[in-house]
């Protein structure tokens, strides 16, 4: 049993509209995973900077126009809340990543064995 050429095109457009999807979200969750780890990177040094320096001198967090000084225990706790948001998105930008990386790698696997096995004119 053979399908139409016209079902054999429907088959091959949609499996190549898989994998250019699954390459174009692939590629923005790596931008968008690389983001993330740069403002983490900077979140870490913060941490560090604030660690070195003394108990008695006063923190500020900008609010706007505005800056409002902040209790040292809060800008920690504050930092490291959304330190670990940022490593949870990453681990998720990560998840997703390697899934799409998995759809790309099994349409382009459908592609070359539809070519490979299709019959030679």
């Amino acid at each position: 049993m053979s399908l139409s050429d016209e079902t054999l095109r429907k088959i091959l457009v949609q499996i190549q509209q898989t994998a250019i999807q699954s390459q174009r979200a692939h590629t923005l969750t790596t931008q968008q995973t690389s983001v993330k780890e740069r403002e983490r990177r900077i979140l870490q040094l913060t941490i560090e900077e604030i660690g070195l320096i003394k108990e008695d001198v006063n923190l500020y967090k900008g609010v706007g126009k505005m800056f409002m000084m902040v209790p040292r225990k809060e800008m920690e706790k504050e930092l490291k809340s959304q330190e670990k948001e940022l490593s949870d998105d990453i681990a998720g930008l990560n998840k997703k990543s390697k899934y799409l990386e998995k759809q790309f790698n099994e349409a382009q696997a459908q592609l070359r064995d539809i070519f490979h096995h299709a019959p030679k004119q």
